[in-house]
């Protein structure tokens, strides 16, 4: 994966990442394929608030994943997260 500098992450808009904490951290970036992968390999490494926050993130991944076509099977965390309520 090509890794993403700090000044091309710093000019993604908040909605290319999948998670952003209470102090506006930006976890999991999606805007492309090869992040899409990265973040959907990498969601169950990645410390949430709160369910809420992990479900939201899973959401975003599963919809950045459709957006790039990138396929998740239905028992990967990312998808059962996004589809727990």
């Amino acid at each position: 994966m090509s890794e993403l500098s700090q000044q091309s992450r710093e000019h993604l808009s908040d909605p290319s990442f999948a998670y952003i904490d209470s102090n506006g951290e930006r976890h999991l970036p999606i805007h492309d394929e090869e992040h899409v992968r990265n973040a959907a390999s990498r969601f169950s490494q990645t410390h949430f608030e709160n369910d809420d926050a992990r479900q939201s993130a899973a959401r975003h991944i599963v919809a950045a994943a459709r957006k790039h076509g990138v396929e998740l099977a239905d028992d990967d965390a990312v998808s059962r997260a996004a589809g727990s309520s």
